[in-house]
């Protein structure tokens, strides 16, 4: 059902929305728009002792996610502490392309920051070779980076063997690793069912600025570089020069006409080769965040100063000395990159991505008594009458605890960081 509704609203779009409505909540809907007006008069309408409430787990709730962002180690105030824990997750399933060729560097970028992160079991599913095996590089690999399983199965089958487990493959909890459009689509479907990290990293994506005085071999051989990965990628070269342009596009038919993967540098470029005229530096950046590349090269000097301006990419190598290349094997950074425009929401696979984040909430009496009133009226507000009682409930036996005379204490109930107060 729920899939029959995401593809009637994909098609259908507002009238989707409405009908839906009608049909589903019995519901007619004038308009699906709220007007703006209507949103800031509503915290005029509403009782104060609400608005009051709202503010206070407003103020709280924005102190805290700022303090995420500080090494303070723990969250303190009104008698309140918050503890960040960190936990790794237990066990990872790493994939690496193996169809047109070998990637023991992308067991290296999904294996060792998941040992990094603290990762207790690591299994790695390659596609075999045409005797069944799994050759050496990918296996030395394997042993370098610390893989306790490998399994000779590519493939979207190789995702749903990690993600649901098999009788020789165990499930695990996050999957990671680059692949082709089969792959990324299968990481797609079972996302839930365990975590899939680097969002849709399938096939291979760049975005090569030049500028009139970049060299013509170094911007045809980079845009090379990522189309030789196989079809359905991305290869877009982006300048402010038509003399460039034309260059470059001689150079790249030149080295696909000698290149030992001429046919998958074909198909990539047929498909999504492009080349796109701007009036200048800036206007490339606009372009570049639209596409949202997994690789974007800057080769220009001074690209450093136009960083500002990216705001979607998988990553970003500045300078006609920083090729991708670099990336993917010895610069550090990972490889495995979000593609298919979900640099927009999503980034380079981290060794955080093997790591869950916790947290533990500790209250004294005195949280009660400065933050509990605003708790209550929220849960009534809501219509969660169990919720305000464990809150009233306690706020009551502290004042029969309480000896006679001493009154309630009123705080306003923001917090602050113990390191700030």
């Amino acid at each position: 059902m729920v899939s029959s509704i995401i593809e009637r609203v994909r098609r259908q779009g507002d009238r989707a929305l409405v009908e839906l409505t009608r049909e589903l909540d019995g519901i007619e809907v004038a308009r699906l728009a709220v007007p703006s007006a209507d949103i800031h008069e509503a915290l005029a309408r509403i009782p104060e002792e609400l608005r009051q409430a709202l503010l206070v787990a407003h103020r709280n709730i924005a102190a805290y996610h700022a303090h995420e962002m500080s090494t303070v180690p723990d969250f303190v105030a009104h008698g309140i502490r918050v503890r960040h824990l960190i936990r790794p997750v237990e066990r990872v399933g790493c994939y690496a392309p193996g169809g047109r060729a070998r990637y023991p560097s992308t067991v290296l970028m999904c294996a060792v920051p998941a040992r990094v992160a603290g990762v207790e079991q690591v299994a790695l599913c390659v596609p075999p070779r045409r005797d069944g095996t799994v050759d050496d590089a990918t296996l030395a690999a394997a042993a370098l980076a610390g893989v306790d399983e490998v399994y000779a199965v590519g493939g979207a089958q190789a995702i749903a063997a990690m993600a649901y487990g098999t009788e020789t493959v165990r499930p695990v909890d996050v999957v990671v690793g680059p692949g082709n459009r089969y792959v990324a689509e299968a990481k797609r479907q079972v996302a839930g069912t365990v975590g899939v990290a680097s969002a849709f990293a399938g096939p291979s994506e760049v975005v090569v600025v030049a500028a009139p005085e970049t060299p013509v071999a170094f911007a045809a051989i980079d845009l090379a570089v990522q189309a030789e990965h196989g079809p359905d990628g991305l290869a877009w070269l982006v300048t402010w020069s038509e003399a460039t342009a034309t260059a470059v596009e001689a150079a790249l038919r030149e080295i696909v006409e000698r290149s030992e993967r001429r046919e998958d540098l074909e198909a990539t470029l047929a498909s999504g080769g492009y080349t796109c005229l701007v009036d200048g530096p800036e206007h490339a950046m606009d372009v570049a965040n639209v596409v949202a590349p997994e690789h974007l090269e800057l080769l220009f000097d001074g690209a450093e100063r136009l960083l500002e301006r990216i705001w979607s990419a998988g990553a970003v190598f500045c300078g006609p000395w920083s090729p991708a290349s670099l990336g993917d094997y010895v610069a550090g950074p990972n490889h495995v990159l979000p593609t298919n425009r979900t640099a927009r929401f999503s980034s380079a696979l981290r060794a955080d991505d093997f790591r869950r984040h916790l947290h533990s909430v500790s209250a004294e009496p005195a949280a009660l008594e400065t933050l509990g009133p605003a708790a209550e009226t929220l849960a009534v507000t809501e219509g969660l009458p169990a919720h305000a009682a464990s809150i009233a409930l306690r706020r009551a036996a502290l004042e029969a605890a309480q000896p006679a005379g001493e009154g309630h204490r009123e705080a306003d109930g923001a917090l602050e960081p113990a390191a700030e107060r």
